[in-house]
């Protein structure tokens, strides 16, 4: 690649430098210099967003064009966060390599079930859903439903009721749709008092589709049930099912227009053999990028194959990178810290400017000093990475150990003094995303804050300082 700036070349060969087997091959180019890498630091996946989609909308007013921009993601369930951004911005994007979030199988089939959930009359769900999974429903069944619900003027879920009563279906198929029946009955009755994130996962797992996905042997499958995890994860900023699926029926019907001036969003896979002049590459953090799972299934092979990709991810751009990590993601409902990526560190530092906003890692994630930025260090095996090693064993359940592979000082995102923690009513609190506010309430480890700008929010302990 001669179109890069040598800053790029010179972060890119540094980086895959690190890869035992790779022949002592440097890129190099005689263009300018060019811009550092710019690495920086966020709260969660949704300030990522907010922040990738405020550069881009910063560039394009400064001449840049939208097509000449790419998001470039280690897995497909990221994408979820900028397009939902995107579309509240009114952004324009278009996904390459695949569908958008919310057109993928898997969330058509979540969906479907829950429109069914909520309204039970919804026939294109139930006929999306019936055999799927397989319950031994076949065509012939199918259409015999469809023929007693005309009959009867009924919906095709009542229909299944009564028909699984009678003898016109085989036994297998009766048995099926008795059983889908009661079970929608039950999951409708039980969505009136439960909340609505915590009925997508009882219908996701009683229905049996989560486990056809986990058990699954195809190489998609593991992609497929992270994205139908973060799909619950979305579920989590609306207040009711109903304010959720009516989020995305807008969603869905905007069209997606493949031509005109819009920012690319993929894959890092999806990604090679593509240029543009600017990459965004978030996610940078441990287990996310690298993959745990690559690295659980291959070792060290794993690992140095995903370098490989963080060297095609970076040789994309052209004129500028930004790389972004998260301190805090949401998995299987709930927080937990992150670490930077060990890709960041192996960065040669005179290529790189990085920023960490502070109240997380305690205000330093170890850069080298560029130009004012905070610096990388070397003490790998500092208190606080062991602080926040601690923590992840603690949340993993204390099964897995990993040698010390990152080069990076890090703070877990909880005080270690849970005095600290010990919040009253009228105390002036900061949080890093809704910003200054007071206590109104204290329910155990959680906050009811007035925040100053953001207004009243439920907030974890941990998340928040006293000023």
């Amino acid at each position: 690649n001669y179109r890069s700036t040598p800053a790029i070349l010179g972060a890119a060969s540094g980086l895959i430098a690190a890869n035992k087997g790779r022949l002592g091959k440097t890129l190099w180019t005689e263009g300018d210099a060019g811009e550092k890498i710019k690495v920086q630091g966020v709260w969660d996946a949704e300030e990522e967003a907010r922040t990738v989609a405020s550069d881009a909308e910063d560039l394009h007013r400064q001449g840049n064009a939208f097509h000449e921009m790419a998001i470039l993601v280690r897995a497909s369930f990221q994408m979820r966060e900028f397009e939902d951004r995107f579309i509240s911005l009114g952004l324009p994007y278009r996904v390459i390599g695949g569908p958008r979030f919310y057109e993928r199988a898997e969330i058509r089939d979540a969906l479907a079930y829950l429109r069914l959930v909520a309204q039970p009359d919804d026939d294109l769900a139930f006929e999306r859903i019936v055999n799927r999974p397989k319950r031994g429903i076949g065509d012939a069944s199918v259409q015999a439903l469809h023929k007693y619900a005309r009959a009867g003027q009924l919906p095709l879920l009542a229909a299944a009721a009564e028909i699984a009563a009678t003898d016109e279906l085989p036994p297998k198929a009766r048995k099926a749709l008795a059983q889908l029946s009661i079970d929608f009955a039950r999951w409708s009755e039980t969505a009136k008092h439960l909340p609505h994130t915590e009925i997508a996962e009882m219908v996701l797992d009683e229905s049996g589709y989560t486990d056809m996905l986990r058990t699954d042997k195809s190489a998609e499958a593991p992609g497929r049930l992270d994205n139908l995890k973060e799909f619950v994860r979305s579920m989590e900023g609306f207040e009711s099912l109903a304010a959720f699926l009516e989020h995305v029926s807008l969603v869905m019907e905007i069209a997606q227009d493949e031509s005109g001036d819009r920012i690319n969003l993929m894959t890092l896979h999806a990604a090679k053999g593509l240029e543009f002049d600017t990459v965004f590459l978030p996610g940078w953090e441990e287990g996310l990028f690298p993959s745990q799972r690559t690295m659980d299934e291959s070792g060290l092979a794993g690992l140095e194959e995903e370098r490989r990709l963080a060297y095609v991810g970076l040789t994309r751009a052209k004129k500028r990178i930004r790389i972004s990590f998260a301190a805090n993601r949401r998995v299987h409902g709930s927080w937990q810290s992150a670490l930077p990526s060990r890709f960041i560190t192996e960065l040669p530092q005179d290529h790189v400017e990085a920023s960490v906003d502070e109240g997380f890692y305690g205000g330093n994630v170890g850069f080298r000093d560029n130009a004012g930025a905070r610096e990388f260090s070397s003490t790998y095996d500092s208190p606080g990475w062991r602080r926040a090693q601690a923590n992840r064993a603690a949340q993993q359940g204390g099964l897995r150990t990993r040698p010390p592979l990152i080069e990076a000082q890090a703070y877990a995102v909880q005080t270690s003094d849970p005095s600290a923690t010990q919040y009253a009513r009228g105390d002036r609190v900061f949080h890093q995303k809704f910003g200054y506010g007071r206590v109104t309430q204290v329910e155990g480890n959680k906050l009811i804050v007035d925040f100053d700008k953001a207004g009243e929010k439920k907030v974890i302990d941990t998340f928040v300082a006293r000023v």
